[in-house]
């Protein structure tokens, strides 16, 4: 057991340590040797738990999905795609290792881009909107997955802009104007006022000590 702990450390502190890193520089700019440097940890150990940088970064970016573990409203739908949005938002301002993840997946410098990361986005949301369309929330004319598209492809860019412009300490209130904005194209006039554009959920304030943000 406490040799599983010792292993358990030594993970974290690798993938904290990578994460600070690509989150600074970028897949292509990071080395290994710096991943080490500030993990302080041996090349054997960084090797014993990934095979390659490239392994290293899927592991970040895989980490990805802890930031969307939102409870789910009884009736889920609308609501909770609205909701997620901002906790996804919210780890990728607060957390370095879910920051990191998001800039290895927009520069794609993997052997083979992480299409799985946007697809299962997508799918996520589909599913709350077909579930939304079915009790009248979402309007009849709209196909769910043009919507989860859509949904995903602004989120992307919102967050992006935030990142660039104000490392992202906006961010909710920009993902606030863009939910205003969609929600009357989106959902039937009698229905609108049941959503809240700025999520059911009350965030801490406070960014990570490594919150300066890349996109």
């Amino acid at each position: 057991m406490a040799r599983q702990d010792r292993a358990e450390r030594t993970r974290n502190a690798i993938l904290d340590a990578a994460a600070e890193v690509f989150d600074e520089r970028g897949f292509d700019g990071a080395s290994l040797s710096d991943i080490l440097a500030r993990a302080g940890v041996t090349k054997g150990a960084l090797y014993f738990h990934f095979s390659s940088k490239e392994d290293l970064a899927r592991a970040l970016v895989s980490e990805q999905w802890g930031a969307i573990d939102t409870p789910l409203s009884e009736e889920a739908g609308l609501q909770d795609v609205i909701d997620m949005s901002h906790a996804l938002a919210h780890s990728m301002w607060t957390n370095v290792r879910v920051r990191a993840g998001n800039r290895l997946v927009i520069e794609a410098n993997f052997a083979s881009p992480e299409a799985a990361v946007y697809e299962r986005w997508i799918d996520i949301v589909d599913e709350l909107l077909v579930k939304a369309k079915r009790r009248g929330d979402l309007r009849q004319e709209w196909d769910t997955r043009d919507v989860a598209n859509w949904v995903s492809a602004t989120f992307m860019g919102v967050q992006t802009q935030s990142a660039v412009l104000t490392g992202r300490d906006d961010v909710h209130e920009r993902l606030t104007i863009m939910w205003r904005i969609a929600l009357p194209g989106l959902v039937p006039p009698r229905r609108v006022a049941r959503f809240v554009p700025a999520g059911t959920i009350t965030w801490d304030s406070e960014p990570s000590s490594t919150a300066a943000a890349t996109a």
